[in-house]
């Protein structure tokens, strides 16, 4: 974890210059399309999405690399599962409304950092340490920020790492540095956060008091089964020993 946070630069500055097409404080501003009109997103919009979508992909490839690798070295896979997502023109929308920020394609790459998202699923909390510092050690990945919620987990219960990096895409004619959000869970983390959501988000139903503190009772047993199967792959000869490279 020390080797994340040594590479964290700039921990509370805006993420700015993505990508040439956006400049900065443009005389024409584009204008991101009301909610209400989502079906007449245009070709340039769709531009900047494939922008986030190459970040995505050039992360995930670099993931799959690791995981490969270690599983060769080490004869088994440091990485469970991994899901990505580009975040919908309707979120990102909603989320800057809520912000109170202008409706423009230059604030929306300047001010969210989340619109490209991946989620990396470990069998093991050093599992996910470990990846995690393999991804961030190569040289064309710059980490911006660093959250981590399995050390100090939020307040329902809720336990991840989280991570905005800028990876390097080469395109035809231009490279361009792509924020990217990284959330690492394990298997166990996963499990709850998964139907947390199922069951908070559920369209007309209230989550009363006496249920979030069911659910964080929840997150505090399946934490100390994530501990108590960390303990025991420790035990085990050479298992963890990949994570000491």
């Amino acid at each position: 974890m020390a080797d994340i946070l040594s590479r964290i630069k700039n921990k509370d500055s805006e993420l700015v210059e993505l990508v040439e097409v956006v400049e900065e404080e443009s005389e024409e501003q584009i204008l991101l399309p009301a909610v209400n009109e989502l079906q007449t997103v245009d070709a340039q919009y769709r531009q900047i999405m494939f922008f986030y979508e190459s970040g995505i992909e050039q992360i995930t490839a670099k993931l799959q690399i690791l995981n490969n690798e270690f599983k060769f070295c080490n004869d088994r896979n440091p990485i469970e599962n991994i899901k990505s997502r580009v975040k919908s023109l309707e979120s990102i929308v909603a989320k800057m409304q809520k912000k109170g920020l202008p409706l423009t394609v230059n604030c929306m790459m300047k001010s969210l950092h989340d619109i490209a998202g991946i989620r990396v699923i470990c069998p093991f909390i050093s599992d996910v340490y470990h990846v995690a510092n393999m991804l961030i050690n190569q040289k064309d990945v710059e980490v911006v920020r660093v959250k981590d919620y399995i050390k100090n987990p939020k307040e329902n219960g809720y336990r991840s790492l989280h991570m905005i990096v800028l990876v390097d895409v080469y395109f035809s004619d231009h490279k361009s540095q792509v924020p990217v959000e990284l959330q690492f869970r394990t298997i166990a983390m996963n499990f709850w956060a998964s139907l947390e959501h199922q069951l908070r988000y559920k369209k007309d139903r209230n989550f009363t008091e006496d249920m979030q503190k069911e659910l964080k009772e929840c997150s505090e047993i399946i934490s100390e089964a994530d501990t108590r199967m960390q303990k025991l792959a420790n035990q085990i000869p050479s298992f963890m020993d990949g994570d000491k490279r």
